[in-house]
């Protein structure tokens, strides 16, 4: 479920914290803020997504990484994505950061930290975040993104131009 009132970290451009603003107000201002993308592979090495929930406020209904979410207020990214896998998905991993992107129209104002890990643990979607996931081969996602009927967030597609051939 969304909750509106949460109070995000406002940033710079250069990722530096300036303020504090409600969820609503930061994303009807597009101010800039901090959000976190992990991607979930298995030993067979595919690739889990999710289809996010028709109650998201951005992106409802499109392919989305493994788990993301927004960095709360005073919170580290690499706490972030571990809540965020716990919250969304119902798993613990040891996680590793691969990258990052800055404040960008893609990435809907959001500073982005993206994480990996491997993972044969049973996944449990949160229903009120996802409508539903699956892993997928890389083969499998290529194809899928060029056929206009399944959307994918333009950040998952940003992270897969930059990282897609490293994670292979």
């Amino acid at each position: 479920m969304i909750d509106s009132e949460e109070i995000f970290d406002v940033v710079d451009q250069e990722d530096q914290v300036i303020g504090q603003a409600s969820r609503k107000e930061v994303h009807q201002r597009g101010l800039l803020h901090r959000s976190v993308h992990i991607l979930v592979f298995n030993s067979k090495g595919e690739l889990f997504l999710q289809k996010r929930s028709m109650a998201k406020d951005e992106n409802p209904g499109y392919w989305d990484t493994s788990a993301a979410g927004h960095v709360d207020t005073g919170e580290e990214y690499a706490h972030c994505a571990l809540r965020e896998l716990d919250e969304e998905l119902g798993i613990k991993a040891d996680l590793r950061e691969i990258g990052k992107f800055s404040a960008c129209p893609e990435t809907y104002s959001e500073h982005v930290r993206v994480y990996t890990c491997t993972s044969d643990d049973r996944i449990v979607i949160n229903l009120d975040e996802i409508v539903e996931g699956r892993f997928w081969t890389f083969e499998e996602i290529e194809k899928a993104i060029l056929d206009t009927s399944l959307p994918f967030t333009s950040t998952f597609r940003l992270i897969l131009d930059k990282f897609g051939d490293s994670l292979r």
